[in-house]
C-alpha cells in the first residue's frame, strides 16, 4: 500500500518519506478502512517533531490520527454487515505507530463510527480531535443550556466548533476574536458576542457582554496567557475547561483567588476522554452530520505526496480550517 512515515524526528521535508509498504490486515475487533482522507492536526505535526521522544521506540510512525474512508474487511468479532460502511475515524496513531496516511488502515472497529451519507470523506477527516475535544470542552460537566460561556480563540479549530456545540444547546456565547474576520466567522458559528481578547480591557468587555454579570465556563485555547482573564469573570463555582497552553506550557496558579471562588479546572484531550464521553460526541456529531447544521471549514485539500507540505502549513499557523490530504 502507499503511505507516508517518518523514521526520525525532524523537520517534514526531511523526515517524511513516501513509499510503499506491507498492507495490513484487521485483527480481532478490529476493521480494515480503505482510506479516502487524511487529517493533519497540530498534534500531529508535533509529534513528527519529536513532542514525544519515545514515540519511534518500536519503529517508524505512519502520522495523523484522523481519516475516512470505507470498511472493506473486518476481523473475529466484528459484524459483517459493516464491510462497505463510509466511516470516519478517530485516535488512529495513539499508543499504536499506524496512522491514517496510508492507504489502508486496520483499527478498533469503536474507533470508526459510521459516516453519514451527507457528509463528505474531508468532513469525516476533520471530526476526531478538533470537533470531539470541542464537544467535550463544552460538556463535559453536563448540559450548558441557560449557561453563558466564553469560547476564546473561536475562530479556532477547536474553538469554532465549541461554538456551534454551546449556542445549538442553547448556551449565551460569547467568543474571542482579534479581526474583523475571525469574528464575523464566530458570528457565523452562533457566537452571541465577539470580543478582542488583545484589548487591554479584555475582562471588562466580557463582563459588559454579558450585561456585568459573572460567567459560568471558560473554553479555553491558551490556559496560561488567559487565566488572569479567565479568573476575573468566572463566577463563584464556575469551570475553566481548557485543551491548549502553548504561551504558558508552564502555568503559575493564583491559588488562593481560584480556591476562593471555588473554580474547576477541566483538562481536555481527547485520547484520555472515558469511553462514555466518546460514545456522547460520536452520537451527537453523527446527529449533527445528519440534520445538516454543523458547519465546518477545509482550509487545504493535497494529495497524500504532499503531506510535507500540509504539515508546514500547519506549522506557519496561517490557516483556521482543516488540512486535508486525499488518498483515494
Amino acid at each position: 500500500m502507499r503511505a507516508a512515515w517518518f523514521e526520525e524526528f525532524g523537520a517534514a521535508s526531511e523526515v517524511l518519506t513516501l513509499g510503499d509498504l506491507d498492507a495490513p490486515q484487521a485483527g480481532p475487533g478490529e476493521v480494515l478502512v480503505r482510506m479516502h482522507t487524511s487529517g493533519i492536526n497540530p498534534s500531529d505535526v508535533k509529534k513528527r517533531a519529536g513532542s514525544f521522544p519515545n514515540l519511534l521506540d518500536g519503529g517508524f510512525v505512519i502520522p495523523n490520527s484522523d481519516g475516512a474512508g470505507i470498511i472493506e474487511a473486518i476481523g473475529d468479532g466484528v459484524d459483517k454487515s459493516r464491510i462497505g460502511e463510509r466511516v470516519w475515524v478517530f485516535q488512529a496513531q495513539y499508543g499504536r505507530r499506524f496512522g491514517t496516511a496510508a492507504e489502508q488502515l486496520a483499527i478498533s472497529s469503536n474507533c470508526a463510527p459510521r459516516l453519514p451519507k451527507n457528509a463528505g470523506f474531508d468532513v469525516g477527516a476533520s471530526l476526531g480531535i478538533p470537533v470531539m475535544t470541542a464537544h467535550r470542552a463544552v460538556f463535559a460537566d453536563g448540559d450548558v443550556d441557560g449557561q453563558t460561556i466564553l469560547v476564546t480563540g473561536g475562530a479556532g479549530r477547536v474553538g469554532f466548533y465549541a461554538v456551534q456545540w454551546a449556542s445549538r444547546a442553547g448556551a449565551t456565547v460569547i467568543a474571542t476574536a482579534s479581526n474583523p474576520e475571525d469574528a464575523e466567522t464566530c458570528a457565523s458559528a452562533g457566537a452571541h458576542h465577539v470580543v478582542n481578547h488583545r484589548d487591554d480591557d479584555f475582562a471588562k468587555a466580557v463582563l459588559k457582554a454579558n450585561k456585568g454579570q459573572p460567567i459560568d465556563r471558560v473554553v479555553d485555547v491558551e490556559f496560561g496567557a488567559n487565566l488572569p482573564v479567565s479568573v476575573e469573570v468566572l463566577r463563584i463555582g464556575g469551570t475553566i475547561a481548557t485543551y491548549a497552553s502553548t504561551e504558558e506550557p508552564k502555568p503559575t496558579l493564583p491559588f488562593v483567588r481560584m480556591m476562593y471562588k471555588d473554580l474547576t479546572i477541566r483538562m481536555i484531550i481527547v485520547y484520555a476522554m472515558p469511553d462514555s464521553a466518546k460514545d456522547h460526541a460520536i452520537a451527537d456529531i453523527n446527529n449533527a452530520l445528519k440534520e445538516g447544521w454543523l458547519q465546518h471549514r477545509i482550509a487545504h485539500t493535497m494529495p497524500l505526496d504532499e503531506i510535507a507540505a500540509g504539515n508546514e502549513v500547519i506549522e506557519r499557523g496561517e490557516c483556521r480550517g482543516a488540512v486535508i490530504l486525499t488518498i483515494a
